[in-house]
């Protein structure tokens, strides 16, 4: 069967200030398809799809080719007559729909103002097609969603909304930048079935972008992979799943952690060019001898019996309702081990990594740290424990002073603590550590936003590790970077534990990355601990209708 493209971008190039970032790129959109562009950070492919709605900043972009939309050429119409297209022909849902969400307006009369500026339809109308439409994207109680704020509904509920503001017009394409990549396993996989049911239903054509080709292969027809602004492969998605051609492919298929072998280092891109990939296996024997090792020792800590509970009030005179955010967990973590901790949002994992951390003082149980209950301490003790215990956050650019460089950032926790006998030795320290996590000593004096979210990771673990700490919780750090920087710190983060005998609670929503970290895994549901085993042993014979649930949304490639 022929298709008919209903977009056209031939010879495609931008500049911004005179710098080219898209050099000539032509594609083509067909009729009834989902095209997936799949990169890095940097490829190009988000800057190249907001050319197609006319929204790169005039005054310091430049753009030749050309965008055909139909038989119209984009790159030569005014603002005026995009107007006519944006929401209406072309739509966009954008990565984080909490930015994209205005906080002071109600969900409901956000879609609305997409309807009023497109429609001719009456106030009672655009109300019925928001409540229809709301059904359409399976949001649950579509009338409180409507009267509900962004803040008060979950972020899978909010990417629902943002698709809903998008196929309200009933447009001919719409464009999904990156959609998934902040949300939980199994809600990334209700969005994906949802966005393959509503482009089956109304034939209209998708651009789905993503780092992630295991995901893409699960929705796109056919595949774009782009890197540093050009177009290396396209071709269906079977072929280039299967069959990739080009090394950039291959290197971004084989960066996400194996479910079924344990590589000792995880591919990355650079391996790939420099063809210096260690295919180093740990063996299910390998993996016995070391935890009889592990587990012959006392524990480092120890959490029983432990709970924590927040009080909410309905209004002004509402009655309190009481919510267990945690509820009754136990478990131990022995030095040198890794401990997985993974479910959906909500389910208690953070609040668990909060109270071991005492940011946020648990409602009962016990904490035990070398035998030590750390619940109560006192101001000094607390300072020590501070010391052993540290965190490495989800966002590497929020958790970093933007005001200070990457030397003082590092040098400021030893100051605080006075590890070193002076200045020029904890500077000598920082530089050391610098070397030890893969960045140049020419970064001491250069600021945080100077650098690319990896880069920025490996910062905020050069910060982290700087006090020699016992035990780190890794909360969420590796879920906001592209697969193979991904790859990048996961590999440190295991380097370290190694060189220095560090102890990890890794939390994350995604099993795959869980799984291949892990000694021993823990599932969250609800604020309970729903499974606890050897990581391989949850993957492969998950006990808990909840843990299979998790393990069947992770994206498998083709």
């Amino acid at each position: 069967m022929i298709k008919t493209a209903l977009l056209n971008i031939e010879n495609l190039a931008i500049s911004f200030n005179g710098n080219e970032v898209i050099h000539s790129i032509s594609y083509h959109l067909n009729q009834n398809e989902i095209l997936g562009i799949v990169g890095e950070s940097g490829s190009g492919k988000s800057v190249s799809s907001l050319a197609i709605l006319g929204l790169l900043p005039k005054e310091i972009s430049k753009t030749t080719g050309s965008i055909h939309y139909k038989n119209e050429d984009l790159t030569q119409i005014n603002q005026k007559a995009f107007q006519q297209i944006r929401g209406r022909k072309i739509a966009m849902i954008f990565q984080e729909p909490m930015s994209s969400l205005n906080p002071s307006m109600r969900c409901g009369t956000q879609v609305e103002e997409i309807l009023i500026q497109h429609t001719h339809l009456s106030q009672s109308e655009v109300k019925q097609s928001v409540l229809d439409l709301f059904e359409q994207v399976k949001l649950p109680e579509p009338e409180r969603v409507y009267k509900s704020y962004p803040h008060e509904i979950s972020g899978g509920q909010k990417q629902r909304v943002m698709i809903a503001m998008a196929i309200a017009c009933e447009p001919d394409i719409l464009i999904a930048d990156e959609p998934t990549t902040a949300l939980d396993v199994t809600v990334q996989k209700e969005i994906i079935v949802l966005l393959k049911e509503l482009q089956a239903k109304t034939q209209m054509s998708i651009i789905f972008i993503t780092h992630d080709l295991a995901l893409i292969s699960e929705i796109a027809h056919r595949v774009l992979v782009m890197y540093k602004g050009d177009i290396v492969e396209q071709g269906s998605s079977e072929t280039i799943f299967n069959t990739p051609q080009h090394i950039y492919t291959k290197a971004l298929i084989n960066s996400r952690p194996s479910l079924d072998v344990r590589l000792k280092t995880l591919p990355t891109i650079q391996d790939y060019l420099d063809h210096t990939i260690s295919e180093t296996i740990i063996t299910a024997e390998d993996r016995v001898q070391a935890h009889k090792k592990l587990y012959n020792t006392p524990p480092l800590l120890e959490v029983i019996n432990l709970e924590k509970e927040y009080i909410s009030s309905s209004g002004f005179f509402g009655k309190t309702e009481t919510f267990k955010a945690v509820d009754n967990v136990n478990f131990k973590i022995y030095e040198g081990e890794t401990l997985g901790l993974v479910g959906e949002s909500g389910c208690g994992k953070s609040t668990l990594g909060n109270a071991i951390l005492q940011l946020d003082k648990a409602t009962a149980g016990t904490i035990l740290y070398k035998g030590t209950d750390i619940t109560n301490l006192p101001t000094k003790a607390m300072r020590v424990l501070r010391k052993d215990i540290q965190i490495i956050f989800q966002d590497p650019y929020a958790s970093l002073n933007p005001r200070l460089t990457v030397g003082q950032a590092i040098l400021e926790p030893m100051t605080v603590h006075k590890l070193y006998k002076n200045k020029a030795e904890r500077k000598a320290k920082v530089l050391d550590i610098l070397n030890r996590v893969g960045l140049s000593e020419d970064y001491f004096n250069r600021y945080p936003h100077e650098f690319s979210g990896g880069q920025r990771q490996r910062i905020g673990i050069a910060r982290t590790i700087a006090l020699q700490p016992k035990l780190i919780v890794c909360d969420e750090s590796v879920s906001a970077l592209d697969i193979s920087v991904q790859a990048q710190v996961l590999n440190l983060l295991n380097e370290l534990k190694d060189k220095f005998g560090f102890t990890y609670i890794f939390i994350s929503h995604d099993l795959a990355v869980v799984k291949y970290m892990s000694d021993q895994l823990i599932v969250m549901n609800k604020g309970k601990i729903v499974e606890k085993d050897d990581a391989d042993v949850v993957y492969n014979n998950p006990k808990q209708a909840y843990t299979k649930k998790l393990i069947q949304a992770i994206p498998k490639g083709l």
